[in-house]
């Protein structure tokens, strides 16, 4: 795991890699390397900054040369090992033990045909001396980021945008479509880049630049025929061994010649890989996050840490407790800097945090249950929007009956939060519409109406063009099955935009790598071959994984409430973060811009305060646009505020 850079037929290319290098240095502590080389009228130059996890010798720096190929590499392969054995009894000979070594000559090989045939988490930049062809590629899930920027015949790329930002010396645009998306979803689709010249490589492509300034693309892996395949394979009644599956994803998720750890929240998906991950290493280390007692029970949130210590208890696991009370007055810009774009997700926070703890310890590499909600419908939503098809058999009368007396009804008093109130507004607030704009309210910020009272007039049609981008990847696919065309829409949208997105930067801020072994191809191919009737299941959603941890997990931990990895916002809105709220809407630079209307954010402040309505997480995400913003219009902004 590291961060890569590079330049291609660009002006001060030398000057600029390092640049960009520089910027990613805690990506990579361990070690730091460049790479130049002519190219046609120009030159090729390539970076990289190390996070050493398997060789940790010298045989494993970067970039990597050999034979006229040279690599810049960011990720694992967990199918190394088997890549190696084939090239080894083609006649390969490797000079030391790194998956870098394994992916250069698998690539001197097989070229592009190489990367289907990779199983892991890549995004890599290769250069081949004899043709002056340089090859970007991402993986196939979009677990690992690459951004890059084209101009004229020119290119870079960097595994961050503020690298990009960085090295193009504060000129880059901002592009106020993706602001508009982001308010939306409260994070950027990976469709779109906050910067107008960059853009993000998309998962499972590959781009080639060649020396006369032609460019090419291809895709080697699509999530759409991968969920077409599995509907098929279910309809032949293939049943995969989805215990088997996932167990053998651990375990090659292990591989590591430093020590590894994992994230135990209590809920199902941590508790399940942490106790798979303990058969394999005793005595394994994990780390679990708590709250302030005053801020829990503010948010009525639920008691996680007793079940994470039961999963502890049970499986010999040395578990960490770490109390998330933080100064968020000094972690909101910091945070925003590491994110890149605009994410209002305060997982951010817990993952930044935890990953910084367990890096204080010596742990390097961590496990993370991410993924399993979006691949076996474990979110409220998916349930909620099942449950809204047969809600909307129910007499209008009635409905509007009970829309009216739970409109009513407060999300807070000064006390205390009801969240099963929050719960009532929020499907309410979409349960009569059609099928994909009832999902994309399910999980989004705001209707159409309230976007367009938000914003600066001038920006109203890049409300219908966000709106339409969802309704076009949500109906692609050729899926029958309304819970697997959620869970499709989910890893192509949901995962790589914000949840990969978001651990990808917290944790390499804290110079950690973290794995996610449901997010593996084979678990997703498993996953596609299970119907949505036996992902949701009355009223259990990820029903089908529970069936498969139950041969490992007590009963109590698989089938408890769901769990929640994310922070005490209403508590921090209503104490820590008030000041900075006001300031913000009566004179953030959104504001006094006019990308958003100070009116509009004054009536969400008070029906927020006054416990009508629960707008918390839609100010958290003010908040965190407000900072990016500011970074993002003032050039050397961004990085002075992450470093205060």
């Amino acid at each position: 795991m590291c961060g890569i850079a590079g330049t291609y037929r660009w002006p001060d290319g030398k000057v600029v890699a390092d640049r960009l290098t520089d910027t990613l240095a805690h990506r990579g502590p361990d070690g730091a390397g460049r790479y130049g080389h002519p190219v046609g009228d120009g030159e090729v130059q390539l970076g990289h900054r190390r996070l050493a996890i398997v060789d940790l010798s010298e045989t494993g720096a970067q970039p990597m040369v050999s034979d006229g190929l040279v690599l810049t590499y960011n990720g694992e392969l967990y199918n190394a090992p088997e890549l190696r054995a084939e090239l080894a009894a083609a006649g390969v000979r490797f000079r030391g033990t790194s998956d870098t070594e394994v992916l250069l000559e698998a690539w001197r090989r097989w070229g592009t045909d190489c990367l289907p045939r990779l199983r892991g988490m890549f995004a890599f930049g290769i250069f081949d001396e004899r043709t002056g062809e340089l090859v970007l590629a991402r993986d196939q899930l979009g677990i690992k980021p690459l951004f890059l920027l084209r101009r004229g015949g020119g290119l870079v790329f960097s595994s961050e945008l503020k690298a990009l930002a960085a090295a193009t010396g504060g000129s880059l645009e901002v592009d106020h479509a993706a602001l508009v998306a982001s308010l939306l979803y409260y994070w950027v689709p990976d469709s779109r880049c906050a910067f107008r010249e960059a853009e993000k490589l998309p998962p499972g492509s590959w781009l080639r630049c060649r020396p006369d300034g032609r460019v090419d693309r291809g895709r080697f892996w699509n999530l759409k025929d991968v969920a077409a395949e599995g509907r098929e394979r279910a309809a032949a009644g293939e049943r995969p061994d989805l215990a088997a599956i996932v167990e053998e994803s651990t375990r090659r998720h292990l591989l590591s010649d430093v020590p590894v750890a994992t994230f135990l929240s209590g809920g199902l998906d941590s508790s399940y890989l942490t106790a798979l991950a303990a058969r394999e290493q005793p005595g394994i280390s994990a780390y679990t996050i708590g709250f302030r007692a005053e801020d829990a029970r503010f948010e009525a949130m639920p008691d996680d840490l007793r079940y994470a210590r039961q999963v502890a208890e049970r499986f010999g696991v040395d578990l960490h407790e770490i109390e998330i009370a933080p100064d968020v007055l000094d972690l909101l810009p910091r945070m925003t800097y590491h994110l890149d774009e605009p994410i209002g997700d305060p997982a951010a926070i817990n993952t930044f945090l935890i990953c910084s703890a367990a890096r204080e310890a010596g742990v390097k590499v961590m496990l993370s249950g991410m993924g399993a909600d979006e691949l076996f419908a474990g979110y409220r939503k998916h349930l909620a929007n099942l449950i809204a098809l047969r809600y909307q058999r129910v007499p209008r009368p009635l409905r509007r009956g009970v829309s009216r007396a739970v409109d009513r009804l407060p999300v807070a008093t000064a006390r205390r939060g009801y969240r099963s109130v929050r719960f009532a507004k929020r499907f309410l607030s979409f349960a009569d519409l059609p099928e994909e704009t009832a999902f994309r309210r399910s999980y989004t910020m705001y209707d159409r109406g309230e976007l367009l009272g938000l914003i600066d007039p001038d920006l109203a049609g890049t409300v219908d063009d966000v709106l339409t981008e969802h309704a076009d990847v949500y109906e692609d696919n050729d899926l029958d099955d309304f819970v697997n065309r959620m869970c499709l829409a989910d890893a192509r949208m949901f995962l790589p935009g914000l949840n990969l997105a978001y651990t990808d930067r917290s944790s390499m801020a804290a110079s950690t790598e973290v794995r996610v072994p449901y997010v593996d191809v084979e678990v997703v191919k498993a996953a596609f071959a299970v119907p949505g009737d036996r992902k949701i299941v009355g009223r259990q959603g990820k029903s089908v994984l529970k069936e498969a941890a139950t041969s490992v997990l007590p009963r109590e931990i698989v089938y408890r409430p769901k769990g929640l990895f994310s922070a005490p916002l209403r508590a921090w809105m209503s104490r820590d973060l008030a000041p900075l709220v006001r300031e913000v809407v009566n004179e953030g630079e959104l504001v006094r811009s006019g990308l958003l209307r100070r009116d509009a954010l004054a009536r969400m402040v008070a029906e927020d305060a006054a416990g009508q309505r629960d707008f918390s997480k839609h100010l958290w995400h003010v908040l965190t646009l407000e900072y990016w913003y500011r970074g993002a219009t003032s050039g050397s902004g961004q990085k002075s505020s992450a470093t205060a």
